[in-house]
């Protein structure tokens, strides 16, 4: 059969009679106005997104553009950007109308990738303004890593340190290197990670915890071979847990690897503790290293308040342990 038309003598409030197929996409349309469902979004060690239980894969995205889109506004202050901004971030250098064309049809992908029919809901359009989720539940693990690191830090507990720790899936977007926006927030994460490993290995080794506090500053050491906090850590839980040779041999790496990659010798501070390991003087347990005012501004952070709430049970998991 053709399609339905209005029957003779009917004006144009005319509607199909219940059960023909204008009233079931009406029906359609109302069901996803009205279920909006969690997102999550995943930008450490790799860029994926969930919808409820479904994930967006890579080609439903269609235009790169509209991933990169979703990306840049996970990331911004309460996941909202002028449009202007945006089109500036994603096509500089264009004019204002190839521009404007450009994220018409980005947004209308990336919102088809969302929800076919209610997808102005999960990105939606506000004063000007481009907003991610702004009606429903939104986790982005960038959040949910910068909130645990706030609560490590207010507890000084161990197993609060670990589950922060755990949530840094690996560098922000690595698929991304050369994206000029996310390139000061790359490393300002990844320098977050290093300090809560050295502060994980220093509360370790005032429980007299060697053994972790090593494995721990291993880790700070594998993921940047010049960082001479985690080094002089090293050096200090090796002599306090009677492993002197050690400990002097690690001052030696440090040293090859400030000279050969950044043609650099270690600081005073640490030179002083290498001094102090060979003569055999008595070590306190505190600091790991670096002298007092030096540690107090390495554990400054910029953090932005909290934005949102973790999806689920993971702050309480987090406030538990």
């Amino acid at each position: 059969m053709g399609q339905k038309t209005a029957p003779s003598g009917m004006g144009s409030g005319w509607r199909p009679f219940p059960g023909s197929g204008g009233v079931k996409r009406s029906e359609e349309a109302a069901t996803a106005r009205e279920r909006l469902e969690a997102v999550r979004v995943w930008l450490l060690g790799g860029f994926q997104v969930a919808v409820g239980s479904r994930t967006i894969g890579a080609k439903q995205w269609r235009l790169r553009k509209a991933a990169i889109l979703v990306k840049v506004l996970a990331l911004a202050p309460k996941r909202r950007l002028p449009r202007e901004r945006v089109m500036e971030l994603l096509w500089p250098g264009f004019g204002k109308e190839a521009a404007s064309n450009n994220l018409r049809q980005t947004l209308h992908a990336a919102r088809k990738a969302f929800d076919a029919v209610g997808g102005s809901r999960y990105l939606a359009s506000e004063e000007g303004s481009l907003v991610l989720c702004p009606e429903n539940i939104l986790w982005v693990d960038v959040e949910a890593f910068e909130e645990a690191t706030l609560i490590a830090r207010r507890s000084q507990s161990p197993a609060a340190y670990r589950a922060a720790l755990d949530l840094y899936g690996g560098e922000l977007l690595p698929d991304d290197p050369y994206e000029e926006w996310a390139e000061a927030r790359r490393e300002a994460l990844r320098q977050l990670y290093l300090a809560l490993l050295i502060e994980l290995a220093e509360l370790n080794q005032e429980r007299a915890d060697y053994e972790l506090a090593v494995e721990t500053l291993w880790r700070a050491v594998a993921e940047e071979p010049t960082n001479e906090a985690a080094h002089a850590g090293l050096m200090r839980v090796y002599a306090l847990s009677g492993r002197r040779r050690d400990a002097l041999a690690q001052f030696e790496r440090l040293r090859e690897a400030l000279s050969g990659t950044l043609g650099t010798e270690p600081g005073t501070a640490t030179w002083r503790l290498r001094d102090e390991i060979a003569h055999g003087r008595h070590l306190s347990a505190l600091p790991a290293g670096l002298p007092e005012e030096e540690r107090l501004q390495a554990g400054k952070h910029n953090l932005p308040a909290p934005r949102s709430s973790f999806i689920g049970r993971e702050r309480e998991m987090v406030e538990t342990k």
